[in-house]
């Protein structure tokens, strides 16, 4: 085998055993911790509305990073007419808990 035969079977090997190193992986799956579950919900004295057509939104516990933190309730104006709010809430997922957004729905 010629100097050149040579040097290109080593390079030829080289870039293959380079191209047999790129194995594309998909990345594994976030570790998701949920808290722990939240206390019982507060009991909140409603004030009258400040105005027809307002709607109470009630408190809710809040996770921030190490505890819990009590969110309080507001009057806020449907996002249309015959809109309800469903609260926001904490809800069991496997061995933890889920945070469910409020969000307006028709009735």
């Amino acid at each position: 085998m010629s100097g050149g035969a040579l040097r290109s079977s080593v390079i030829a090997t080289f870039v293959g055993l380079v191209l047999a190193g790129c194995v594309v992986a998909p990345p594994p799956e976030p570790v998701v911790t949920a808290p722990p579950q939240p206390p019982p919900v507060q009991v909140e004295v409603v004030p009258a509305p400040p105005a027809p057509g307002y709607v109470w939104v009630p408190g809710h516990w809040f996770w921030r990073g190490r505890g819990y933190v009590w969110v309080p309730g507001y009057y806020a104006v449907p996002a249309q007419p015959g809109y309800v709010w469903v609260a926001p809430h904490w809800a069991p997922r496997g061995r933890g808990w889920v945070w469910v957004q409020g969000h307006w729905r028709p009735r």
